[in-house]
Parts: structure tokens; C-alpha cells; sequence
């Protein structure tokens, strides 16, 4: 897409702005901070994430993800971000908006992940408030939806600080640290955020 000037890097500049907090594409130098925080965060991210690949915090692994990432831009389906600090600029974690689709759904999906230490601090309610503005301003989606595991009550207490709504219930809708879980479903809509105002 042009709105990123991409050619076969992505631009580091800052895309999304929130409260005290900035995100924009990986690029290469995130590397050695990223693997870091996620190496030490592991055991606090595993039990919500899929298994991890047992290269996953290479220098290949990161290499293969830099170039999924610009793909997904490029093909307009998916839109990665790390999360960064705006005043000392320390990574904190990481927002992705998956699955767009077009066509009569303009729909995405809303993942993330926070570094232990940056965990409770309101810093990743911000982060979805900016994405969701990048959701529904610049890509003119209608909906982002997310799914949580019913017992992760942090992430739920986050999305519906957002104004996400409960929608549903699927079973084994996704498999989570190598088992199928079940999940709580959420949405929110174009015409609900223009009624709620920013997270805080």
C-alpha cells in the first residue's frame, strides 16, 4: 500500500500514535530487544499464545517474520506493530490486525501480546485504542473482532475498555499453547467507537 512507501523494506518511521505510547512495523535492528523480551516474558505468554517454534527467537525466525509482515501489508490481509514507549522508546510488546477481509465484511482481527514487565499498566489499552483508530480511519474497516480464553480476565477487562461488545461463545476455536481452547468473542463496530471516547 502506499500509505507505507513500501518497496522491500518497511519504513521505520511511527505510524499509529496513542497516549504515551507509538507503534510502527518491525525492522531488522528490533531484533536483539525483541527477542529479549519475549525470551524473558515466555512463561507469562505461553499459556495465551500458540506453541512456539523452536527457532522462534532466531535471527532467521525474525528475518521470516520482517518478511511475512511487509507480504501481508503489500496484500493488504494482515498489519503487525510493535508497541514502543514515547518517551524512552523501550519496546514494550506487540498489536497485530490480522485477517482483513474486504468485500461485504471489511473485517479484521485483533491480536497482542505485552512484554512481563510493561504488563497491567494501561500502556496495551492504549495501544488497541490507537490500532483500532488506524482500523477504522485509514483502512476504513466496518469491524475488528478478537477472541479471548474465557479465563485470561485481564484481556477481556482490556477489550471491553476499548467498548469491544461480547458476541459469542466458540469452542475450540483456536489452538492455544498445544491444546484446542475455547474463546470468548468480541467485536466493535465503526459506528460504536465513533460514539465512545478514546481509552484512557
Amino acid at each position: 500500500m502506499a500509505l507505507f512507501g513500501l518497496t522491500r523494506t518497511v519504513n521505520p518511521e511511527p505510524l499509529l500514535r496513542g497516549d504515551g505510547v507509538y507503534l510502527r512495523p518491525a525492522i531488522p535492528g528490533d531484533f536483539p530487544e525483541w527477542s529479549q523480551l519475549r525470551a524473558s516474558s515466555r512463561s507469562f505468554l505461553e499459556p495465551w499464545e500458540p506453541t512456539w517454534p523452536d527457532d522462534d527467537l532466531t535471527q532467521t525466525a525474525f528475518r521470516r517474520r520482517l518478511k511475512r509482515q511487509e507480504e501481508d501489508i503489500a496484500r493488504d490481509e494482515a498489519y503487525a506493530f510493535l508497541i514502543f514507549d514515547q518517551t524512552s522508546e523501550q519496546l514494550l510488546g506487540g498489536v497485530t490486525l490480522g485477517g482483513v477481509r474486504r468485500g461485504v465484511s471489511q473485517t479484521g482481527t485483533l491480536g497482542y501480546w505485552m512484554g512481563a514487565p510493561h504488563a497491567g499498566k494501561g500502556r496495551m489499552t492504549r495501544a488497541v485504542a490507537a490500532t483500532v483508530e488506524f482500523a477504522f480511519g485509514k483502512l476504513r474497516l466496518h469491524r475488528v473482532e478478537a477472541a479471548c480464553i474465557p479465563g485470561n480476565a485481564p484481556s477481556i477487562a482490556l477489550l471491553e475498555r476499548n467498548g469491544f461488545r461480547r458476541e459469542g461463545y466458540a469452542r475450540g476455536y483456536l489452538k492455544i499453547d498445544g491444546a484446542w481452547r475455547d474463546h470468548v468473542l468480541f467485536a466493535l463496530v465503526e459506528s460504536d467507537a465513533r460514539t465512545k471516547p478514546a481509552a484512557g
